[in-house]
């Protein structure tokens, strides 16, 4: 059965992975060189690297379900099934391990709808969903790491830690919302009952809101990517998900 999409035909690869064909090339070759495409015994895959990277990320961007994706490339629902189980992880971000002294990082946690209630509790968007932190570079906008899913009622003071974004950025410094007290974080200034805040600290909450609202454009860009919205992987998925499409938001910024 032959496909309609495929990563031989360039028009199909920036609607499906933001990226362009130049830099669609430069990911499929770095997974080659991560080992992404070994060599495979017994039956070999129905589709080359470039097109199962493609399927991937179709399949991250549409939220198709593999009855509807598969036909579109010409393939089984279990082999495009088992395509998104094998590749999936191989997309993922690598958290950065060393940051310059001069590094300002920004954290916020987001909410992802994810339907395997193992890995997701009730949250206050009223679905069941897991608790992502995602902490980027605050010059150049890059995520660095994405720490691992929790609950969606774990709280982001305690997801911070949790998750495994404290240990990440070690001690570098990183700027949050009021949501993380106790934590060590650069939060705006609090305003005391009965109390006005000096002019000095109105304007430096004002300029830590301006810095910290660029965590979410990352976020409103992320959220593109379909699967960030109703998710139906399971175990692992949510979180293989995260860190691909973190990795290609990467890639789009930093050309």
């Amino acid at each position: 059965m032959a496909g309609v999409i495929t990563a031989s035909e360039p028009s199909w690869i920036g609607p499906f992975t933001g990226l362009s064909p130049r830099l669609f090339g430069k990911l499929v070759t770095a997974l080659r060189r991560e080992g992404a495409d070994p060599v495979r015994k017994g039956r070999p895959w129905s589709l080359p690297l470039e097109d199962r990277v493609l399927l991937v990320a179709a399949y991250w961007r549409t939220n198709l379900t593999m009855r509807q994706l598969a036909p579109l490339f010409g393939i089984s629902k279990s082999a495009a099934d088992r395509i998104i189980d094998q590749l999936g992880p191989s997309l993922a971000l690598q958290p950065r391990k060393r940051f310059a002294k001069d590094t300002v990082l920004i954290v916020d946690g987001t909410l992802v709808p994810t339907r395997d209630h193992t890995t997701a509790e009730q949250s206050k968007n009223y679905r069941y969903s897991t608790n992502h932190q995602v902490v980027i570079d605050a010059d150049t906008r890059l995520v660095v790491v994405v720490g691992r899913p929790l609950p969606g009622n774990r709280n982001d003071c305690k997801a911070w830690e949790e998750s495994g974004a404290k240990a990440a950025v070690g001690t570098t410094m990183t700027i949050a919302d009021g949501g993380y007290p106790g934590t060590g974080l650069v939060m705006p200034h609090r305003r005391c009952k009965g109390e006005e805040l000096p002019d000095w600290k109105q304007a430096h909450n004002k300029s830590h809101k301006q810095v910290r609202a660029r965590v979410e454009h990352v976020f409103a860009r992320m959220k593109t990517w379909k699967i960030l919205r109703d998710c139906r992987l399971r175990g692992d998925g949510v979180h293989h998900a995260m860190l691909g499409i973190a990795r290609m938001h990467n890639l789009t910024l930093a050309g």
